[in-house]
């Protein structure tokens, strides 16, 4: 029986695999989230790691407010890149594998085409910044490394999609920005990706969303059409939102490595979202 141990359990992305990989039956779960491993301590998760001795290591764990990183910068070091640095340390230890969740935020969102795996990054924030330390400590320090860049992730949790609903809910108009543009992705669709990968030798970087791209206005009003509301969205820039933390302005993501090295294909992004929200109703 293959041990996968997964850190960040009750995140969207790690409910996810739980639930895309826990039938199983040959496989055996170890999970974790901060109550369990403060995987910001390298004693910690040295003898945790050795003591369980997992086939591989998911690591779901990471400090996503885009806008307390800019503030609370040591957290988002200790988890984005520490965290990520100790469990490296450990999985090559124990001859683990180790699959990296990291983010689109590490490219700066000035171009124009869909990044891909080869194209060079230069985060413009600090939770940006934080995971591309991670990415580098991971490729640094672990032995069998997966790395999969994913972006406006949405699933069993708190997300846009469900904060969206809840305001349509209480206003006849939300107002959206326009000019930000990257793939809503479904934690289902992310989790299976991560299957596809982590049983082979397929080591290396990878981009992991689903396919297409929208502004978060467009997102906003394909939540709204498929769930019958009336609420309009109102399109705004980045600058009339005035939010704390920079963001990138395009960060599509091109799933190119995934492409070149399997089969696996992620869907549309119109199509998962339709799926998500069928399973909300049902829920």
């Amino acid at each position: 029986m293959k041990k996968i141990m997964v850190t960040g359990c009750n995140g969207q992305l790690g409910r996810a695999i739980n639930k895309e990989m826990g039938q199983d039956s040959s496989l055996e779960f170890i999970n974790t989230d901060v109550g369990e491993l403060d995987i910001t301590d390298v004693n910690k998760v040295l003898s945790f790691v050795q003591e369980v001795k997992p086939y591989a290591i998911i690591n779901c764990a990471a400090h996503t407010n885009v806008n307390k990183c800019e503030t609370d910068v040591d957290n988002a070091y200790k988890i984005n890149a520490i965290g990520p640095r100790n469990l490296s340390i450990a999985a090559a230890r124990t001859g683990a594998k180790l699959m990296h969740v990291s983010t689109d935020y590490v490219f700066d969102g000035n171009g124009s085409k869909p990044y891909i795996e080869f194209d060079p990054v230069d985060p413009v924030g600090m939770y940006g910044a934080t995971k591309l330390a991670g990415e580098t400590f991971v490729r640094e320090f672990a032995k069998d490394w997966f790395i999969i860049r994913t972006a406006w992730l949405y699933g069993d949790g708190n997300n846009f999609v469900k904060t969206m609903l809840r305001l349509s809910e209480q206003n006849d108009t939300v107002r959206v920005v326009a000019d930000q543009f990257g793939t809503p992705t479904s934690a289902s669709e992310l989790a299976k990706a991560i299957k596809a990968l982590i049983f082979t030798d397929n080591y290396g970087i990878f981009h992991g969303t689903c396919e297409g791209s929208c502004s978060w206005a467009e997102f906003a009003s394909e939540i709204f059409r498929l769930a019958g509301k009336s609420t309009k969205v109102d399109y705004i820039t980045t600058e009339e939102f005035a939010s704390p933390a920079p963001r990138p302005a395009y960060s599509v993501l091109e799933n190119y490595m995934l492409k070149l090295t399997t089969d696996f294909r992620f869907a549309d992004w119109h199509d998962a979202l339709v799926e998500y929200m069928n399973q909300e109703k049902s829920i």
